[in-house]
């Protein structure tokens, strides 16, 4: 499936409150793996599908995402600098980059506006009907592609990726005597649960308010209204929420062994 043009919504303003440790001064997607923030591997990775247009629902510490971005040219390459108020700037591409995304950021406002209020305010920046929807604090193998055909599919106004999650502690069977029946180490668990990579009909708007999360009224009213369609992802999805899961990703990605690193050198 060609997802040229298809534009992504990455929800990055929240407080992230679970790793204080890291979101002192920035905001949670904007923490640092291997040297660059895990905001930008999302979107390094969505570009292999050969997706370049991403809306960023900034909060939180906007200015650092504003930053970022904004100079995102000067922080890589050599440039001249004139300084006056007509002043020029010459990159010198010393330092060329592969990237050539068209970014727009919204701001969403503070800590009391929702994932769904987030969303919503992003509807004047939608061009097509479908658009793909995800957090700006968990990667993923997902195969964008297959994702996206099961939603055409499926003819509903969302899909939500699912996911098997591990079981964070080993689990312990028990017998009657107190002797160990059986132990696994970190089981896969039975129930399904959100994956956080959703695409999304532009009718989802209708179901939004700027109150309720994304994941509270109007994910119940799609299911009421079996209107929302589920994709299983098997294999590689990790999110960001604690110091511990931050440190899981960065060995990973410094071992050369990150599962959503595909684009290569």
């Amino acid at each position: 499936m060609n997802l040229r043009g298809t534009q992504v919504v990455l929800l990055a303003g929240g407080l992230g409150t679970r790793i204080k440790e890291e979101t002192a001064n920035r905001p949670k997607p904007m923490i640092e793996i291997g040297g660059m923030p895990i905001l930008w591997h999302l979107m390094k990775n969505f570009s292999t599908f050969g997706i370049s247009k991403f809306i960023i629902c900034a909060g939180y510490k906007s200015e650092v995402i504003v930053d970022f971005f904004a100079n995102y040219n000067l922080r890589r390459n050599d440039f001249t600098l004139n300084t006056s108020i007509n002043g020029t700037i010459e990159i010198h591409n010393s330092h060329a980059t592969n990237e050539n995304w068209d970014v727009t950021i919204v701001h969403t406002g503070g800590p009391e506006i929702g994932t769904g209020g987030r969303l919503l305010k992003t509807l004047p920046y939608i061009e097509n009907d479908n658009f793909i929807c995800t957090y700006g604090d968990g990667l993923a193998d997902v195969d964008m592609n297959k994702l996206f055909e099961s939603h055409i599919q499926s003819k509903k106004i969302g899909t939500m990726t699912v996911i098997n999650p591990r079981n964070r502690y080993g689990v312990v069977e028990i017998k009657e005597d107190r002797s160990v029946k059986s132990f696994k180490e970190k089981p896969a668990t039975k129930d399904w649960v959100n994956g956080g990579f959703f695409i999304f009909n532009k009718k989802i708007f209708s179901y939004l308010d700027p109150v309720s999360p994304l994941e509270d009224r109007p994910m119940k009213k799609l299911v009421s209204e079996t209107q929302l369609n589920s994709y299983p992802h098997e294999n590689f999805w990790q999110s960001m929420d604690t110091f511990r899961e931050y440190e899981l990703l960065s060995d990973l990605w410094n071992q050369g062994k990150a599962p959503w690193f595909n684009w290569g050198n």
